[in-house]
């Protein structure tokens, strides 16, 4: 097996050319790692098979008819979910008591923002908090986000994207520089100085995404293979971060972390 990786440095204009190329090169099978990934793909192609381990809403961005049935050819697995957002505010709330306004570090352009802003936003409503979203389309913008929103915010959210996701060391940079507790959905964030995550484990995605291409590679059809979600979250806390931030962590919530990060 030989394996073509590109990797689009959370360019969106890069990601389509990724897409022609490996259109041109008739590969078998294209794996990506987020919804707008998935979506610049599916334009290039209705044809190879495309498997997303990461992916927002894939019904409402049109990349499948529905989760059981994909009808296309793409599939892969989908992290949306109605309590994610929700249970990362309260997490954070627990860690960080009487904080009252949350700014949201977000790209609006990425569809997998786009599935999760509204529960960010539903869940600071029914936590009593005010919020304010801060965007960022490109790398440039993102000292100019924490410019505007260090001398308001108490915590910050931050919505990942492959852009965020290539720039978690910047954004870690200049929040633990405001002194702003930080949650995020994956742990591979914290490892550049985020406070807190909460989401399902990567690897464990990725492994399930090499089974389906497996499958895919054995003769079935995207089409029959139904997007599956993930049933296993882990909560990680970095109490190096929280020393940093001079921010005591309680240590019956410590207990209940699958994870805790201790030294820088």
């Amino acid at each position: 097996m030989t394996i073509e990786h590109r990797w689009a440095q959370g360019r969106p204009e890069r990601v389509a050319e990724i897409a022609a190329e490996f259109v041109r090169q008739k590969v078998d099978v294209i794996v990506t790692t987020a919804s707008n990934d998935a979506i610049a793909m599916k334009q290039a192609t209705s044809i190879i098979p495309i498997v997303s381990a990461i992916m927002g809403d894939p019904v409402g961005t049109g990349l499948v008819a529905t989760l059981g049935r994909p009808g296309g050819n793409v599939t892969g697995l989908s992290l949306q979910s109605t309590d994610l957002a929700g249970k990362r505010l309260e997490f954070l709330r627990e860690v960080v008591p009487g904080f009252q306004r949350l700014a949201i570090l977000a790209n609006p352009d990425s569809p997998n923002v786009g599935s999760e802003l509204p529960e960010v936003q539903a869940g600071a409503r029914r936590l009593g908090f005010d919020t304010a979203k801060f965007e960022i389309r490109r790398a440039e913008d993102i000292a100019s986000a924490f410019d505007a929103l260090k001398s308001w915010a108490d915590a910050l959210y931050v919505v990942t994207d492959p852009l965020v996701f290539t720039n978690r060391i910047r954004v870690n940079t200049l929040a633990l520089e405001a002194r702003l507790p930080t949650i995020y959905g994956f742990r591979e964030s914290l490892e550049s100085g985020g406070l807190m995550s909460y989401g399902p484990n990567l690897p464990d995605l990725y492994r399930r995404t090499a089974e389906i291409v497996d499958q895919i590679l054995r003769g079935t059809r995207p089409a029959d293979i139904p997007v599956e979600q993930p049933t296993k979250f882990e909560l990680v806390v970095n109490l190096a971060t929280a020393k940093t931030l001079g921010l005591p962590i309680p240590e019956t919530f410590l207990v209940r972390a699958d994870k805790v990060i201790e030294s820088p």
